[in-house]
């Protein structure tokens, strides 16, 4: 079992960063894959990023890629997401999620889910 806790949402103009956090709890952090997800309200959730256990191998959205980063520091148990240069349509709640797959993209293939962080992006 492993508990996950998403921090570092808010309200914030586009063209601006923010810094994602998910502080991970219970069984051991670095035997899991993980990923963030959001959900748009009336949309379905949707992939946004993942990376391998050791953070050697990571993969993205191709509506996010060369703005968004995805790192973990294992030694912390915390999985990150740098959102640069937001967009209103990234406004949504972000998810991460932890998966026993070695990388994964569907959400189905995660096991552990946190209760989401509001990210709003004003235009």
């Amino acid at each position: 079992q492993v508990q996950l806790v998403e921090s570092g949402g808010g309200l914030v103009q586009a063209g601006v960063s923010l810094r994602l956090s998910c502080a991970a709890s219970g069984r051991t952090f670095g035997s899991y894959a993980m990923g963030w997800f959001r959900q748009a309200p009336g949309k379905e959730r949707e992939f946004v990023s993942a990376i391998s256990r050791s953070g050697g191998s990571t993969t993205y959205a191709d509506s996010v890629k060369g703005r968004f980063t995805i790192s973990r520091d294992n030694s912390k148990n915390t999985l990150y997401l740098q959102m640069n240069s937001l967009k209103p349509e990234d406004t949504a709640v972000y998810y991460c999620a932890a998966t026993s797959f070695h990388i994964a993209i569907i959400p189905t293939n995660y096991n552990y889910w946190g209760q989401g962080t509001q990210v709003t992006v004003s235009s």
